[in-house]
């Protein structure tokens, strides 16, 4: 199988931490990975673990390029440097270096997974103030979603309007699928219209079908109390997600709503020997879909771009810069998207 590669995320955040930890703590799933990031960044946090009596040692391979990568020692970490750093960023500070340190580290990733030199991209926290401060070339880019889609469009010679993408997080037990991903409450209100609602139940149907083998069995909560009353709390759910369920059921999808946002997810969480109704929530929001799944444990939470002609899973968890270079992140969240990045390339 080809590598997978492991974006370092932005350096003065947990990313290069967690990344040391996953090969320290989990070398079966780090086994065949490639960290594409800084030297330096990545030296520092394995110092880190040892300061921290984190267990055995881990030396550092450094390669040129991927091409470069072959015969890496047992038990080593290999790594690209990807990205200019003049400096270590400090801990817990927000910079235009580290910011662009880690949107290089994105592009690199992104293009080699295109070009078929590595089965898929597990991508480190990045902190988008920084980024939105690296520069005009990714200022623009609200976060991996967006920058990810854009190196995809680029790759395949068409528009990111071209190919439409949707954030999926993931654990055990709930998977939820956005209609719309960082923009403020009002503008995500005004994104669900009958096309977005529709492209998004059937990117989750394509993306989660492939994966189980068989059709997803999909659930689409309301946008207000009560998926709207009948239109008594609101009329988004008669005039735009009705409709878009209908056209969905009508391409033969098996799809459900909407239904209730306060139950939904209760209803599609799966157990063991317990599985939910559903195989996935259509949630029409940010925060509607991401805090029953966050409520569950961030530890096994999986974010997956769905949509891309490539894989890319993350962790569940932002850069926090609050406890960084204090040796206390938990890599269990990286390791389980690492996990999920083999299952979906495979």
């Amino acid at each position: 199988m080809k590598p997978v590669l492991i974006t370092m995320g932005d350096p003065a955040g947990i990313g290069s931490e967690i990344i040391a930890k996953a090969f320290i703590q989990a070398p079966q799933d780090t086994a065949d990975c490639v960290v594409v990031g800084d030297v330096e960044v990545m030296r520092r946090a394995i110092r880190l673990q040892q300061q921290g009596g984190a267990g055995r040692s881990l030396a550092l391979a450094e390669f040129s390029s991927l091409a470069d990568v072959q015969a890496v020692p047992p038990g080593a970490m290999a790594l690209v440097q990807a990205c200019e750093l003049t400096q270590l960023p400090a801990w817990g500070q927000v910079s235009a270096a580290a910011g662009r340190a880690s949107a290089q580290c994105i592009e690199t990733a992104a293009r080699a997974v295109l070009a078929g030199q590595a089965c898929a991209m597990v991508t480190a926290p990045i902190h988008k103030e920084a980024l939105s401060a690296a520069g005009e070339r990714w200022s623009h880019f609200p976060g991996h979603t967006e920058m990810l889609q854009a190196e995809a469009a680029a790759f395949m010679g068409t528009t990111t309007a071209a190919l439409p993408v949707r954030m999926m997080l993931a654990n055990p037990e709930l998977k939820t699928v956005l209609v719309s991903i960082h923009v403020s409450l009002r503008q995500a209100i005004d994104a669900v219209t009958f096309d977005r609602v529709l492209e998004t139940i059937e990117i989750s149907h394509t993306a989660l079908s492939r994966a189980l083998g068989r059709a997803a069995r999909i659930a689409v909560a309301g946008l207000n109390p009560h998926a709207g009353e009948n239109g008594l709390f609101g009329r988004e759910e008669l005039d735009v997600i009705v409709p878009a369920v209908a056209a969905a059921r009508a391409r033969g999808l098996d799809v459900h709503g909407p239904l209730a946002p306060d139950t939904v997810f209760m209803r599609a969480r799966g157990r063991s020997g317990h599985p939910g109704e559903f195989d996935v929530v259509v949630a029409m929001y940010h925060d509607q879909g991401l805090i029953p799944v966050k409520y569950l444990g961030v530890e096994q939470g999986v974010n997956v771009t769905l949509g891309l002609p490539l894989v890319r899973t993350s962790p569940d968890h932002g850069t926090a810069f609050d406890i960084a270079g204090t040796g206390k992140a938990d890599p269990s969240s990286l390791i389980a998207a690492l996990r999920m990045a083999r299952d979906l390339a495979a």
